[in-house]
C-alpha cells in the first residue's frame, strides 16, 4: 500500500491513545504533555501516541 505524507498526517498527528480504555482522540501534543487533556471516555489523564505499523 502506497503511503501519502498527507494520510498519514491526518492519521498520526497529535492523535493518541488512553493506556487504560483504548480510546483514541486528537489533541495538542503540548496539552497531553502538560496533562491538560484526560480521556473523554473513561478520564484518564495516561496517553501515548499511536503506533504506526
Amino acid at each position: 500500500m502506497a503511503k501519502f505524507a498527507e494520510a498519514e498526517a491526518r492519521r498520526f498527528h497529535n492523535t493518541f491513545v488512553c493506556r487504560i480504555c483504548k480510546s483514541k482522540m486528537k489533541a495538542p501534543n503540548m496539552k497531553v504533555m502538560q496533562g491538560k487533556v484526560s480521556c473523554r471516555k473513561c478520564g484518564s489523564n495516561k496517553l501515548r501516541t499511536v503506533k504506526k505499523k
